[in-house]
């Protein structure tokens, strides 16, 4: 039974025969270009199945099911568990058949998303959670692989970018569709349909994604990188070896997993409390600060998909400079989101539209990018991995500590639930200035390469 499911997921075969110019193959520009698309949208409504918590919150709060702290700890599993499951997967993925290995965690991710809908219970919450923690992280490598396959490496900066836009599509589709549903039907209902959402995820990429460009029957000019894994020699076995180790060993890629690891601290602040943020402090409906909030993520795509222009163009090539300017705003929206006193609708808009470009930028560089710069060539992939561990690890701890010190900080006057937000304020902005400063730290890092 087992290897009955090993074969189910293992990379297609080639198919027999095969176009050789595969570049000017119209067919393979439209099956390229759906898989494209498929896997894009794909891991967009990943993150549906993941953020729905983020809506529901309040309501599951106000009706007196969990406590902010229980929350927190429910949040926090999902990000533990997604930070393992990210370098397990990733190894994985580029050993499977990415249409199929995507594609079953979407539907896994969308089955206890259903499954929470109709649930009370604490710890069904958290162990379920948890474990969509693992299935969502089966998205990310998987549609980065596909990358790999079917774009060469002239092309797959450009493609990188756009499809790392699709979490932030995701974003806003959670923050505007979901709370449609909260507002209208109740929370459950958001759970509900982010279950339904998933499940036509995974119908889409069912039909439209493929595997590999070989099991579609194009022969490319050069071997795709798991073929190349295939064929390796014991040489370049050992020389991926030491390029690994040169990455554990190398101080300024720590450091700049500790910076991404603050950045992520904020951005999961208002991604995970933002909304209940608004509702609690300034009295906004779930509805309107879902919408706030959604204006993050919209903005956010611009400053994904023009990441790499901002560098190259703009700074000649220098990652240090953007991520120090960027980091900065990302300091300021804060601070504008936070410390600006009563409720002002334009003033809480513009402090997640500067939110959204800082964090698109900075997702780019401190998570991931700006590693990949001074990591040994053959070893991109630990360097994605170290930043990635430390990124949602600190995702997870300020899910916990924001819980405790938002329930910690409330009291009931005259039967009204009434918080005080100081420590979260200055927990939220202090975690993007150690962002900053750990980002200057390996100002001068250089790329390494192994002898």
């Amino acid at each position: 039974m087992s290897f009955k499911i090993l074969d189910f997921y293992r990379i297609s075969p080639p198919a027999a025969g095969g176009e050789t110019d595969s570049e000017r193959s119209s067919r393979f520009k439209r099956i390229r270009w759906a898989t494209f698309l498929s896997a894009t949208t794909g891991y967009g409504i990943y993150y549906v199945c993941r953020l729905s918590m983020n809506v529901v919150r309040k309501p599951i709060v106000d009706e007196g099911i969990f406590s902010e702290t229980q929350l927190g700890i429910i949040g926090s599993f999902l990000f533990f568990v997604y930070a393992v499951g990210k370098l397990t997967n990733g190894f994985l993925a580029d050993r499977s058949n990415v249409r199929r290995f995507m594609s079953t965690g979407l539907l896994c991710s969308a089955l206890i998303n259903l499954c929470l809908g109709f649930t009370n219970s604490f710890y069904a919450f958290t162990i379920l959670w948890g474990l969509n923690g693992w299935f969502q992280s089966m998205g990310a490598a998987s549609g980065v692989v596909s990358l790999t396959r079917w774009y060469s490496s002239k092309e797959r900066g450009t493609f990188y970018g756009f499809w790392s836009a699709s979490h932030n599509l995701g974003e806003a589709l959670t923050f505007i569709s979901i709370a449609l549903l909260v507002s209208g039907m109740g929370w459950r209902y958001g759970m509900i349909g982010a279950g339904v959402i998933g499940i036509l995820g995974f119908l889409m990429m069912l039909v439209f994604m493929r595997d590999t460009p070989q099991s579609q029957g194009f022969l490319l000019n050069k071997k795709s990188s798991f073929e190349d894994s295939r064929s390796s020699s014991g040489k370049q076995t050992e020389d991926f070896n030491k390029a690994q180790k040169a990455v554990l060993k190398n101080p300024a890629i720590w450091i700049l997993a500790l910076s991404s690891a603050f950045m992520y601290i904020s951005r999961y602040a208002v991604n995970s409390w933002g909304v209940f943020y608004l509702e609690a402090q300034k009295g906004y409906s779930t509805l309107d600060a879902s919408f706030i909030i959604s204006i993050s993520s919209i903005c956010g795509i611009i400053g994904t998909v023009f990441s790499g222009i901002i560098s190259d163009r703009l700074f000649s090539g220098s990652r240090n400079v953007p991520a120090l300017v960027f980091g900065l705003m990302n300091v300021s929206a804060l601070s504008l989101f936070l410390l600006v006193p009563g409720v002002h609708f334009w003033v809480d808009v513009l402090a997640m539209v500067l939110f959204g470009l800082g964090i698109g930028v900075l997702i780019c560089f401190l998570g991931g990018l700006m590693a990949v710069d001074i990591a040994p060539r053959n070893a991109s992939g630990a360097a994605l991995g170290v930043v990635g561990i430390a990124s949602y690890i600190g995702a997870g701890l300020q899910d916990v500590m924001s819980g405790i010190l938002i329930e910690g900080q409330k009291t009931v006057q005259n039967g009204v639930e009434v918080y005080d937000f100081t420590y979260i304020n200055w927990f939220w902005i202090g975690a993007a200035l150690l962002s900053v400063f750990f980002a200057l730290l390996v100002w001068n890092a250089k790329p390494k390469e192994v002898d």
